[in-house]
């Protein structure tokens, strides 16, 4: 029984996902999306995709603690992750773009281009897949990473304490955004990955400092700090590489 709860989780991931994408794409872009009630799709969206990424936390965590890992296990995880973590959040982006473009002028077909987000998610799946040197630590950012930014943008939106609904609504801004996260997928940068194979500071300085770092950001910001938070990622990693 215990062999099939990481695929279980794996499952969960996907389930979640497929969910996400049902909210997405039934909310009506002719929708005034400036009103709470009209955003309620795309922020319940954005609850499932964390919930997505902790099981996808979860299934490798719950994997080499039982040993049962697998390459239908690691097949199946890829598979999940390019619906939650590549198809859904160029879907996202798709909604917010396809929203902001109309008021601006410019071309209708640039929404489209949200969907780079998800071709580059799959080219780092197939690279994870098949790069050796990924085994404790990654090369890019990791699609989950890629994705929370991207779905902290609705809860950022609903819960606008900071007054980021222009800057955030910028097709320019959601452009910029969707190359920037793209290129950063599939970019040869070293960064460090959440797997403690003991809790001793020397070991683990680097993931203690970012994990307390990131709860104070949280604390202070909300959902506006995820980004935040990834961006944090990346710079402790080039600035700072893990050690084991």
């Amino acid at each position: 029984m215990k062999k099939h709860l990481p695929n279980a989780l794996t499952c969960l991931n996907l389930l979640c996902g497929c969910l996400a994408l049902t909210l997405i794409l039934g909310l009506d872009s002719k929708d005034d999306l400036s009103s709470s009630f009209s955003w309620l799709p795309l922020k319940q969206a954005s609850y499932l995709i964390g919930l997505a990424a902790v099981a996808d936390f979860l299934d490798g965590l719950v994997a080499r603690a039982l040993h049962v890992s697998s390459p239908i296990g690691k097949d199946l995880d890829s598979l999940a992750d390019m619906v939650s973590f590549g198809v859904v959040p160029g879907a996202i982006l798709f909604k917010l773009l396809e929203h902001a473009l109309p008021s601006t002028g410019l071309p209708s077909w640039l929404a489209y281009l949200a969907f780079t987000v998800s071709i580059f998610s799959a080219l780092r799946l197939a690279k994870f897949n098949n790069d050796t040197r990924q085994t404790d630590s990654f090369i890019g950012l990791p699609t989950p990473a890629c994705t929370l930014v991207v779905a902290a943008l609705p809860l950022i939106l609903v819960h606008d304490s900071f007054g980021l609904t222009n800057f955030i609504l910028n097709p320019w801004v959601l452009l910029a955004l969707t190359v920037l996260l793209s290129g950063l997928l599939v970019a040869e940068i070293p960064l460090f990955a959440l797997k403690f194979k003991n809790l001793t500071w020397q070991d683990n300085s680097l993931r203690f400092i970012f994990l307390l770092l990131a709860v104070g950001l949280l604390l202070g910001l909300q959902a506006a700090a995820i980004p935040l938070i990834v961006l944090l990622y990346v710079l402790l990693s080039v600035v700072r590489p893990a050690h084991g």
